[in-house]
């Protein structure tokens, strides 16, 4: 295998890296892209020579230059794949345990929030094992993953919301206040360790790419269930728990479309 390295004067972004990824992923011979943005960076393993990777590259207008081309001393696939598991599986098992507690918490204190919350989480979950699923294979294939998960979650966003208009229109009762915010915290918790977590995994893949977008989203989730349980307090009223059931499920709806755009290989900010 060999290993190509380029200085690229124009990536400074994500959105010029994922021009990159549209152009590069999935051609012939290539195997892996390892991006260093603030060094405008780009190491490309691959199987071929590297004129056609060049070519490419230039096409993009981005100011590409090779720095050199050598005999890969190691294998890409290989070498990061136990590093990227073992973060993911960790990752699967804190959002596995939360999803549990969370639905079983919000209905017990009848609280729409927290069981957004959790299937939010049971996605994050289910995301994960994706991950796991794509760790060492081919780039299309993670990206076929990636998109799968944008579907799957998309799919609980309008569960979510028709359960929504459904405890409206049924008229159920006050939540309870202390089982929301105690529980909505404690997620938190857990959401900022897997964040943490994934430090450890190789960004830049769209199926941790995808991971790192599920997370970020599910800690804006905490708190917006942690402010709805301190307003069904002031209020005494079970609508501010519906509408954070219903915003959750518009973030989760949001991240589907930012995880099919990245899997798509457009810019996902």
């Amino acid at each position: 295998m060999l290993r190509t390295t380029y200085h690229i004067e124009k990536m400074d972004c994500a959105a010029e890296e994922q021009m990159v990824r549209m152009r590069l992923e999935g051609m012939d011979g290539v195997e892996r892209l390892v991006f260093d943005l603030p060094a405008r960076r780009l190491t490309v393993y691959h199987r071929r020579e590297a004129a056609g990777i060049t070519a490419a590259l230039e096409r993009l207008g981005l100011g590409a230059i090779q720095v050199g081309t050598t005999e890969a001393v190691d294998d890409p696939l290989e070498a990061t794949s136990d590093d990227e598991k073992r973060p993911l599986a960790v990752a699967l098992a804190i959002n596995a345990a939360f999803f549990v507690g969370e639905i079983t918490a919000g209905f017990l204190a009848g609280s729409m929030g927290l069981v957004a919350d959790s299937l939010d989480m049971l996605a994050d979950a289910l995301v994960y094992a994706l991950s796991l699923a794509a760790v060492g294979g081919p780039m299309l294939r993670k990206k076929r993953l990636a998109r799968y998960s944008g579907y799957l979650q998309f799919g609980l966003a309008v569960f979510g919301l028709v359960e929504v208009a459904r405890r409206f229109v049924m008229g159920e009762g006050v939540p309870d206040v202390t089982t929301m915010i105690v529980v909505a915290a404690l997620a938190l918790v857990g959401n900022v360790a897997t964040l943490l977590v994934l430090t450890r995994a190789r960004r830049g893949e769209a199926h941790v790419e995808a991971s790192w977008i599920f997370t970020s989203n599910d800690i804006k989730v905490n708190g917006l269930v942690i402010v709805a349980g301190l307003l069904v307090w002031a209020t005494s009223s079970r609508l501010p728990d519906l509408l954070a059931g219903a915003l959750i499920f518009l973030i989760v709806a949001r991240g589907a479309r930012q995880i099919l755009a990245l899997a798509n290989g457009k810019n996902h900010a």
